[in-house]
């Protein structure tokens, strides 16, 4: 006798080999994912999740054609007809087949379908744990396709949803922190945005916070400061960290440093640098607290905040008496157990500042970035002819990330090219694919602008050299450069920023006056057009600007390490001195 498999038995079987893939996903096993559904479709090749598993695995391995091929077979499915209907894997797995191969539009389209399907029957019971995963990848890498495409705001939403999706607290969290992060793109010191950030504090739940004795604290010794950061690597925060760890005073500071990231040969550089140097990388954010803790670090010092793969789970748990956060990030940490925030007087004028922070605001002199890229590059460039001198036009530049521009950025920029015989040179990654490229142009013609006036170029190592090619570069609001702009000076190129409303949005104007360029600052978007036209339209200045500004910064406070240092420590003596009274 022959026995048939009941529907039961078949959906049963097709759970378990789904929940297998599951797992080799996790363990990063495509190969056995892929496996997991041709298992399932040796049993019925009209199965819509074994054609989906087998798709979803060919992406990751960036086998497209055989995900083609499956998904291909999946959509032609008489189950298959509708979104309303579909298979919940297979539109996950169409959305990160195009977002694979960079076609962003269609990407984001169907990852948009996805949330759909997802939404209409989401409180219904109808979506099981493997489809909650599916849906967490959905927000994720849709997330990451928003950014590239320049939605900033797309991104920052679908980050907090992931966060929302998913039970486990620890993912919360750190979904949560990025969305934070992605938040800037667009806002800047906004109450939401602050209300965003205190909620951190109640998803991380470090419950046991390490004790300090303040009476042994008291006893004179030279204080112990503790630097942390994943990125003492090839990293854009890196350019800013060389003077906390070169250039202290030993007399009075013993330096640690605690490296949280993955090595390169930067590292190799930063590793010779202070007196401890603990590389944390891999272990947990208790086991790097209880390192701290036992080294009797007076300060900690934060160089991450809220970035990508951050340390802020670490300082949760109070390994240091004293914390400061601070360069690494642009906005509040939101976590009751960080003390201060590094600032200076341009970023934070106000009193009313200290509101959008959870941390009192430590303010330096003059700028709170020193700019030192020697660690970095060897790179010594000492000025040339301005290109609009040969060229008979004024070549605008902007190298920032693409999604830092806005429409009101490109509405300015606009009216920047129709004022004067100029075009504008757009460098970044969105221009790098086909599909980023045509984003940034339909944008540009959406608001009235001539795309023929723009030059996209493809993210390359060579940037640095590209700076030569530009007569003026145009900063981003609310979102402002901080390497760019001071890669551009340090090149000779002169950068035209707008000042902002709160600590983020003024990073080009306290970069500009440490720089030694007060007038370059705007107060608004019309005197950011006017100064943008009116220094093109000076050559022969725009000429000597070219030849000075390399020197001019390398001899400015903006590089100064030692000066920098010298009032960075003396801002640790004061709030030691405040933390040993209290």
């Amino acid at each position: 006798m022959v026995y048939k498999l009941s529907s039961k038995d078949n959906e049963s079987k097709k759970s378990s080999w789904s929940d297998k893939a599951e797992m080799f996903l996790e363990d990063g096993n495509f190969s056995s994912m892929r496996a997991c559904g041709r298992e399932i479709l040796d049993e019925d090749l009209n199965n819509a999740e074994g054609w989906a598993i087998v798709a979803e695995a060919s992406v990751y391995l960036e086998d497209f054609e055989t995900a083609e091929s499956a998904l291909d077979q999946l959509w032609h499915l008489d189950s298959q007809k509708t979104v309303a209907v579909a298979n919940l894997r297979g539109l996950f797995a169409t959305a990160a087949f195009y977002g694979a191969q960079f076609i962003l539009d269609k990407a984001m389209e169907a990852y948009e379908q996805l949330f759909k399907r997802f939404d209409v029957s989401v409180g219904k019971g109808k979506w099981d744990d493997t489809s909650h995963r599916i849906i967490e990848r959905g927000y994720t890498f849709y997330a990451d396709t928003c950014l590239l495409a320049g939605a900033a705001d797309k991104a920052a939403k679908a980050t907090f949803k992931a966060s929302r999706t998913v039970s486990d607290i620890k993912k919360k969290a750190q979904y949560h922190s990025n969305a934070l992060f992605l938040t800037n793109y667009r806002e800047s010191g906004t109450d939401r945005q602050f209300e965003q950030h205190n909620q951190y504090a109640s998803l991380l739940r470090t419950e046991v916070k390490f004790p300090h004795d303040k009476d042994k604290r008291r006893k004179n010794h030279s204080l112990r400061i503790g630097y942390i950061s994943p990125d003492f690597r090839q990293h854009a925060a890196a350019y800013f960290f060389t003077p906390f760890l070169k250039d202290a005073n030993r007399n009075e500071f013993k330096v640690y440093a605690y490296s949280t990231g993955k090595k390169d040969h930067i590292t190799q550089r930063f590793m010779k640098m202070p007196d401890v140097w603990r590389d944390m990388y891999g272990k947990n954010s208790r086991a790097v607290a209880r390192q701290i803790f036992d080294d009797r670090i007076d300060i900690l010092v934060d160089l991450s905040g809220h970035s990508q793969n951050n340390c802020l789970p670490i300082l949760g748990y109070r390994p240091a008496p004293v914390q400061v956060s601070g360069i690494g990030y642009i906005n509040t940490t939101g976590l009751g157990t960080v003390d201060y925030f590094l600032t200076d007087d341009v970023c934070c004028p106000a009193p009313g500042d200290q509101r959008k922070f959870t941390e009192k605001l430590l303010k330096v002199e003059g700028c709170h970035l020193c700019f030192s890229p020697g660690t970095l590059r060897t790179m010594k460039f000492e000025g040339a002819d301005a290109p609009a001198k040969a060229n008979g036009y004024v070549t605008y530049g902007c190298f920032n990330n693409f999604a830092k521009v806005t429409d009101d950025m490109l509405l300015m920029w606009r009216n920047i090219l129709e004022s004067i015989p100029s075009k504008l040179v757009l460098k970044n990654k969105t221009c790098s694919v086909p599909s980023g490229r045509e984003i940034i142009l339909e944008r540009f013609r959406r608001i009235g602008g001539n795309p023929d006036k723009l030059e996209l170029r493809p993210f390359s190592p060579d940037y640095l050299t590209q700076y030569q090619d530009i007569d003026i570069c145009l900063d981003t609001s609310p979102y402002c450069g901080g390497l760019t702009t001071c890669d551009a000076l340090s090149m000779g190129v002169p950068v035209v920023t707008l000042k902002g409303h709160s600590h983020g949005s003024r990073y080009g104007e306290t970069i500009l006056q440490a720089a030694g360029l007060p007038e370059l600052i705007c107060d608004g978007s019309r005197t950011y057009v006017s100064k943008a036209v009116q220094l093109g339209r000076q050559v022969e200045k725009l000429n000597e600007l070219h030849h000075d500004l390399p020197k001019m910064i390398r001899m400015s406070r903006l590089m100064d390490n030692k000066s920098y240092m010298a009032d960075i420590e003396n801002k640790f003596k004061q709030i030691w001195a405040t933390y040993c009274k209290v």
